[in-house]
């Protein structure tokens, strides 16, 4: 009897788990859903795409920001305060960072070369068991990046591996990718990053998140700080979202681009339309992701069949 009380339990809870991988199938494939479906399909697309781009935004400053021997100097984590005294740097005469990163972020850095030239080089950035940061975030375990060049310079390239690092309840998967490529000239800077990546956290939710990017500054080269830098940035992604019961797979592409000052951790200006993967191009169920004007702060909106969402930014 016992036997047979295991058996109905184990058919009941492969029956409960075959109705939900349907049911979230049904989201990713579907041409069509029922109107309140459709809603939380793209919410939970549109929430997954912004926190992605809002955790890895953060990680290409950090990257840019750790020295001037290897990138901009002095963003990110390393942004001093723009009242503070700068002095000049190097021999780009841009400004350098005098100030500290937080105490518990252990830099270390490693010239992997015998001959004249100092790259490549690798730094590894460990935050330890928990490292608060100015933003009010907090970082554990490692980033390790490895430079073939300083990222100013074209044909430079960065690759980036996550040793256990999260940032507060987001857990980046160690199989992530992220690639960072000056793909720009002596007279324009730009970067082509692609990122493949899996954010997940505690709860079980998660976000599979495969975004290709260019990131050109338009502005802010002839100034002796990086932090009144404008960049654009244009391009798309793609991914996979879990929240609760619900699975999506959803693509975005960038409409206007989104604008990003180094001075501030959140885009602040641009658009990009987001849909579940098998939406028709005309569908009223494509959402429009609208970060706003050009203020610095954590608010976006979803326009979604006529209906306007307020979404707050990682």
């Amino acid at each position: 009897m016992k036997f047979l009380k295991s058996q109905a339990r184990l058919l009941t809870a492969c029956f409960l788990f075959t109705i939900f991988v349907i049911f979230s199938c049904k989201k990713e494939t579907s041409q069509t859903l029922s109107p309140q479906d459709e809603q939380q399909a793209n919410l939970t697309a549109s929430e997954s795409d912004a926190e992605a781009e809002d955790v890895f935004n953060g990680v290409f400053d950090d990257v840019m920001g750790v020295n001037t021997d290897v990138g901009i100097g002095g963003t990110g984590l390393f942004m001093r305060n723009i009242a503070g005294n700068y002095g000049i740097a190097n021999i780009d005469s841009r400004t350098g960072n005098t100030n500290p990163a937080p105490t518990c972020l252990n830099i270390t850095i490693v010239r992997t070369t015998n001959s004249n030239s100092p790259f490549p080089i690798t730094i590894t950035f460990d935050f330890g068991g928990g490292c608060p940061g100015p933003d009010a975030h907090i970082r554990k375990g490692k980033i390790i990046a490895k430079y073939s060049n300083r990222l100013l310079y074209p044909g430079a390239i960065t690759t980036l591996e996550f040793a256990d690092f999260s940032i507060d309840s987001i857990q980046i998967d160690n199989t992530t990718s992220y690639k960072i490529a000056n793909t720009g000239t002596q007279d324009k800077l730009q970067f082509t990053i692609d990122i493949n990546a899996k954010l997940s956290k505690p709860n079980g939710n998660y976000t599979e998140w495969y975004s290709h990017k260019v990131i050109t500054r338009t502005d802010g080269s002839t100034t002796p700080t990086a932090l009144d830098d404008i960049l654009q940035i244009e391009g798309n992604a793609s991914g996979k979202g879990k929240r609760n019961d619900l699975v999506v797979a959803w693509k975005a592409e960038i409409t206007d681009p989104l604008i990003k000052r180094f001075a501030c951790r959140w885009i602040s200006k641009g658009t990009l339309k987001i849909g579940r993967e098998n939406l028709s191009a005309n569908s009223q169920w494509l959402g429009i992701l609208d970060y706003g004007v050009g203020n610095c702060d954590n608010r976006a909106t979803l326009t979604l069949n006529g209906v306007v969402y307020q979404i707050t930014l990682h």
